[in-house]
């Protein structure tokens, strides 16, 4: 071989193993591309929601505390924990048989009264008949004037003994009234038809009802769970968003898997003051449908409510919103590219998108990673739809 040919054979191995040498130098010092998780730009539902400061609590429609309106021995008690009872039932009796007796006193009363005005009416009629013929027979001369005022004077004085008698029969049937409503005093009824919660009260004890200005603890706790709405405390800064018959979802502790729809039913008029620097506002809210069972009366609940929905919307999450609006998107090299975009409708979970992204373009779900930056090299972890 002639000495330029080697020459050049020679030239070429060495640049060949200078640029493998390169390839191998800059392979291994390339920068490396960021683990990131994106997720893929979609069309979906988002609504804009308010929900409560402090935890919500369970209540009944209708919850009494029940106690006798008068003191006294308790003698029978009908019902235990736990009985369902149905409105009008009777629950607890004190002791009451001195009034009873008086009861029954006065219904003998009543039926003496009653004897005394049959025998007085009947009187009173024969003395008026025996006047109208005195009157008649004064008008053939047959008797003189004397007797006839003698007859009528009878006849009046016969009617005032009958309407006594009938006075009395009023009389005594009134006290049998209040012989009753004094018994009433003594029997605790059922109001309504519930669930009784507690009874403080056992046989034999003696309970008193409370004096003013000194509460005493109840002798039955009577609940209607058929019926149950949600109180739950919302920022003061929120209470001109709200409005009745608004939709809510309900999620409680004790059933973390279930969200149950509901509507506002009641706004407080007033600002509740707990604490200086957190001022709310009570609202109520029912369960449409309401449940049939499962719920406890006194569960902590939450309430978010739906101020807005729209459906079918471009929207990604909203943890993966940056300050004044931006997003970080992977473009087709998977390199970074600071976007700014548009917003609608946002909540905690998803943020509508007006302008500055269309579906499928991939976006940064998380920025928390060292070497975020334009034009940065990323590579996903896992992506995610929304």
């Amino acid at each position: 071989m002639k000495p330029h040919a080697q020459n050049s054979l020679r030239w070429i191995v060495t640049i060949a193993v200078i640029s493998i040498l390169l390839l191998v130098g800059w392979y291994y010092t390339r920068p490396k591309p960021i683990l990131v998780e994106w997720i893929t730009v979609s069309t979906g539902d988002v609504e804009a929601t308010i929900v409560n400061t402090r935890a919500g609590t369970v209540k009944a429609c209708q919850r009494s505390n029940l106690a006798p309106a008068s003191g006294g021995q308790i003698a029978k008690i009908w019902i235990k924990e736990g009985d369902r009872v149905q409105a009008g039932q009777v629950l607890l009796e004190l002791w009451n048989h001195d009034l009873q007796a008086q009861r029954d006193l006065a219904q003998r009363q009543l039926t003496t009264a009653q004897e005394r005005r049959r025998e007085a009416c009947i009187l009173a009629d024969n003395a008026q008949r025996e006047y109208i013929r005195t009157q008649q027979l004064l008008s053939k001369s047959f008797v003189s004037p004397q007797r006839v005022d003698d007859t009528r004077a009878n006849a009046n004085s016969r009617r005032a003994s009958c309407e006594a008698a009938i006075s009395d029969i009023k009389r005594a049937e009134a006290q049998i009234r209040v012989s009753q409503a004094t018994i009433d005093r003594t029997i605790i009824t059922a109001p309504f038809s519930g669930i009784i919660g507690h009874i403080s009260g056992e046989l034999g004890e003696f309970t008193t009802p409370s004096p003013p200005g000194i509460p005493t603890p109840p002798t039955i706790d009577l609940i209607d769970d058929q019926c149950l709405y949600v109180s739950a405390p919302m920022d003061e800064v929120d209470a001109p968003k709200i409005q009745i018959n608004q939709e809510v979802r309900i999620t409680l502790d004790a059933m973390p898997d279930k969200v149950f729809p509901g509507k506002i039913r009641r706004i407080a008029p007033f600002i509740t003051e707990i604490e200086k620097q957190a001022r709310t506002v009570d609202i109520e809210v029912d369960f449409h449908p309401s449940p049939t069972q499962g719920l406890l009366v006194g569960y902590s609940a939450d309430v978010e409510v739906i101020l807005a929905r729209k459906k079918n919307v471009l929207r990604i999450p909203t943890q993966a919103l940056r300050q004044n609006n931006k997003i970080w998107l992977v473009d087709a090299n998977n390199r970074l590219i600071e976007q700014s975009i548009e917003k609608g409708l946002s909540n905690w979970s998803f943020t509508e998108i007006t302008s500055g992204l269309k579906e499928g373009d991939h976006i940064l779900l998380s920025s928390d990673q060292d070497g975020i930056k334009n034009g940065a090299l990323v590579q996903s972890t896992l992506q995610k739809i929304p």
